[in-house]
């Protein structure tokens, strides 16, 4: 597509925010009198306007993450959008209408920058809903968070990667993140802003998820978002979970989420697991045997039953139906614009064009709301138009950003029970 072009320099950040669609209360889910649905899609057309809007603030930060999407350094750009080109940005962002998107500051850390506090009062006196996702570092104090709220903001999301420090610190690679973090989640709940805590699933943490999901359950957030790692960046050096690995750990998501709020981001195939599980629930399938799922599903099945997070009766969060492009969109540090923060394609500049213009027209934007432009198994699958895929890690693994989903195990028609699927389908669209 000649209008994509590759972003070599600019595009920067290390963490996501994950979705935080609970900050914006006047959404509401489309919903049939007598049928609660398994996917819920954003109220307005998903080619107008976007759902979440996430700006990365600064690359700056001083933790040195092993996942990290772009390595993020210790100093500031100095080619940043400063205060007013930021003011210009939340303009634009609000331009887009009514309901406005969600707008998530993250970075790097947001702390970095010095204007932060004074840019969530800005965002928030042109109608936004302004939510911050700052890292787990000495400037995550609560008069710091305070002054947040203060200001407008509705909501912070925090990083957790373990259940310990031993756990979390080696991952983030710098001591006394862990404490930090856990001190901030506390006095952030404590000033009156939610809290969602995001936790990356890779191979140093996988039998540990329990563990964090008990903090969660514990400790009271409005989300947990189980993030799947995305080979880009220092992440790339990791070691990828196979297909069948991700299977399980999403099907015990599913799982814990009766009884604590669990989503995810980066593994849009959820919605598929959630779909099939609410079918075999209502068929009294076993789901191991139906999914053929395997040994790590068992041992986090049992390691969460010893923590006594099995048995939960809360309702499950139905999983948002949001993708790279489809309601999501990323602006850089430098004021590039992306489909996802780890989707280092670049569809235009804010400095240049309007946002609204770059999110409803550009080329690459228009082509990852097509899902009969998927190739491979997500083409193909019956799932595709609620799921379609990370976009963003078949990027990273293939450089292709509409082949298959290289962490999907599914084979299209695979499910035995299609026409159940077909209702289940005709009744969560949006």
């Amino acid at each position: 597509m000649r209008s994509a072009t590759r972003v070599v320099g600019p595009y920067k950040g290390c963490r996501g925010a994950g979705s935080l669609e609970s900050v914006q209360p006047s959404r509401r889910p489309h919903q049939r009198p007598s049928h609660r649905p398994g996917i819920r899609h954003q109220r307005s057309d998903a080619g107008e306007r976007p759902f979440l809007v996430i700006w990365e603030s600064t690359r700056a930060c001083p933790l040195a993450c092993r996942h990290c999407r772009a390595s993020a350094q210790l100093g500031r750009h100095p080619g940043e959008l400063d205060t007013e080109a930021a003011t210009d940005l939340m303009r634009q962002v609000a331009s887009f209408g009514t309901p406005p998107p969600i707008f998530i500051i993250t970075g790097g850390d947001p702390f970095q920058r010095p204007d932060l506090v004074e840019l969530v009062r800005r965002g928030t006196a042109l109608g936004l809903p302004v939510a911050v996702s700052p890292s787990g570092t000495p400037t995550l104090t609560r008069a710091a968070l305070a002054q947040l709220h203060a200001a407008g903001a509705r909501a912070v999301s925090l990083s957790l990667d373990g259940s310990t420090a031993q756990i979390h610190d080696a991952f983030r690679r710098v001591p006394g993140v862990f404490d930090l973090t856990v001190a901030g989640w506390t006095a952030a709940r404590e000033v009156g802003l939610k809290v969602q805590i995001n936790t990356t699933v890779s191979r140093h943490d996988l039998l540990d998820l329990p563990h964090i999901a008990r903090l969660v359950h514990e400790r009271g957030a409005m989300t947990w978002s189980a993030f799947l790692l995305v080979p880009t960046g220092r992440g790339a050096e990791l070691d990828s979970l196979t297909p069948a690995e991700v299977e399980d750990v999403l099907n015990w998501l599913y799982d814990v989420g009766a009884t604590v709020p669990a989503k995810t981001t980066e593994a849009h195939h959820f919605r598929r697991v959630v779909l099939q599980r609410r079918i075999l629930a209502e068929k009294r399938v076993d789901p191991v045997r139906e999914l053929g799922l395997g040994e790590l599903y068992r041992r986090l099945t049992v390691r969460s039953a010893e923590l006594g997070l099995d048995g939960g009766d809360r309702p499950r969060r139905p999983p948002m139906d949001v993708n790279a492009g489809r309601g999501f969109v990323f602006v850089s540090h430098v004021g590039t614009v992306h489909p996802s923060g780890f989707l280092p394609v670049g569809a235009g500049d804010v400095r240049a064009n309007s946002l609204p213009e770059i999110y409803r027209h550009a080329e690459l934007f228009t082509a990852l709301r097509d899902p009969s432009r998927l190739r491979g198994r997500c083409g193909a699958c019956e799932f595709n138009r609620v799921c379609g895929g990370s976009r963003s890690r078949a990027y990273g693994v293939t450089g292709d950003a509409f082949a298959e989903e290289p962490w999907c195990g599914y084979q299209p028609g695979r499910f035995r029970f299609q026409d159940e699927l077909a209702a289940e389908l005709a009744a969560t669209a949006g």
